[in-house]
């Protein structure tokens, strides 16, 4: 992901006055110390920029501006170069302190209002002084998107990072590839494509109809088979697909056929890059080892489909997570668009490849999971784990599974 081009990036631009703690709240963002912090005002002179990976949010580029009420010639120059940073940024945090807001915040929130990009008012220093509730109340009439913080304490910064993710525009939480960026044109791409209980009468379930289109729209070769054709079809084939990928369940089998110098993975995995933050999934599936007996686990499913004899969330994941660990588990539910609020009872998440969710709420869920200290993961990465084969799986996309950075 350090590779994604600056135009790729979520913008995230960083306005106010001097002094108000800026470039602190970036720090704290990031946990690091990309911006120099200073009691003097003025201490950023030019807009400073750094490409960051953000969890979970993933690759963005912060902008740390000079402060909008500098003075002087020099000062001048400054305010010129932070209201060039109007043109690059995709979201917008006007910075204040518990002075509230003056001249210079409503000049910024009524730019990027003008200009329709979408802005946090964060009110920085609440744990010097709280801001008083008529200057609240006078921030609240411009825009009900503000939050308190300290960009001491994290937990704070935490919920800043939630009110980041509800704000951010659409199309940059909608990554349209699932497995074309591994692809060129006229390279095959082979999908293994069970038809078991689980799939509809008449038709393959969503993310197999959205990887077959993804594939075409890359003019590469999109070939369908069932698990049980999987080998007649390297038998046949003159030239051996560049990527494979299968439905989760037959993970064991299709593993074993395709060759070790093919691709490999599945549409539970490409969907949890897709729709989430695939470093944390796997970083998450690092907990099953140290699972324990009577630990609880929570399974999200994101949409209410009937269940099934053989369900994979209540049957078989189950199943192979008692295999694996040899421990007496706990497993809970929840449903569509339910989760809970009180996570701190788990010692693992498990959420499905959120095919009929969108993004963003699976990384506000991904959040609170962090802020509970809880690991989480997804279905894929849960299964290629307990099958021994998680390395490969995540080989396409160049993710470790023991890489905690």
């Amino acid at each position: 992901m350090n590779n994604t081009q600056r135009g790729m990036r979520l913008h995230i631009g960083v306005f106010g006055r001097r002094n108000v703690g800026k470039s602190s709240i970036i720090n704290s963002l990031t946990g690091q110390e990309l911006s120099i912090v200073s009691d003097i005002a003025g201490t950023t002179t030019d807009v400073v920029q750094k490409s960051m990976e953000m969890l979970p949010l993933g690759p963005v580029l912060f902008l740390d501006t000079a402060g909008i009420d500098d003075e002087g010639a020099l000062g001048e120059k400054r305010i010129e170069k932070t209201k060039q940073a109007y043109e690059r940024t995709d979201l917008a945090l006007i910075v204040c302190d518990y002075n509230g807001f003056g001249n210079f915040e409503k000049e910024l929130f009524e730019e990027f209002a003008k200009r329709k990009i979408p802005s946090v008012v964060v009110i920085n220093k609440n744990d010097i002084k709280n801001i008083q509730p008529e200057k609240l109340e006078e921030i609240r009439n411009y825009t009900a998107n503000v939050i308190s913080v300290s960009a001491n304490d994290q937990a704070s910064i935490n919920e800043l990072k939630k009110k980041i993710i509800d704000s951010v525009p659409q199309e940059y939480l909608d990554n349209p590839q699932i497995v074309s960026d591994f692809l060129n044109e006229g390279d095959i791409c082979l999908l293994v494509t069970p038809i078991d209980k689980e799939a509809p009468r008449g038709r393959l379930i969503l993310p197999q109809v959205q990887t077959i289109r993804d594939v075409l729209d890359k003019n590469a070769i999109c070939l369908v088979v069932k698990e049980t054709e999987l080998n007649k079809s390297f038998d046949i084939l003159k030239i051996r697909p560049k990527l494979v990928v299968t439905d989760s369940q037959a993970f064991k089998t299709v593993s074993e056929i395709v060759p070790h110098d093919v691709l490999l993975t599945s549409f539970s995995i490409a969907f949890a890059r897709l729709k989430g933050d695939l470093k944390s999934f796997a970083q998450g599936a690092n907990a099953i080892d140290s699972l324990q007996n009577g630990d609880r686990i929570l399974i999200s499913e994101s949409c209410t489909h009937h269940q099934i004899e053989d369900d994979i969330a209540r049957v078989k994941i189950p199943n192979l997570l008692r295999k694996y660990t040899q421990k007496e588990l706990i497993f809970e539910y929840s449903r569509g668009h339910d989760f809970p609020e009180n996570l701190s009872d788990y010692k693992l998440i498990i959420h499905c490849g959120a095919c009929m969710t969108n993004r963003r709420e699976v990384l506000s869920r991904i959040m609170k999971a962090y802020d509970s200290g809880v690991p989480i993961t997804n279905y894929g990465i849960t299964i290629a784990k307990c099958l021994g084969i998680l390395d490969r799986a995540l080989k396409p996309f160049s993710i470790n599974e023991k890489r905690t950075s």
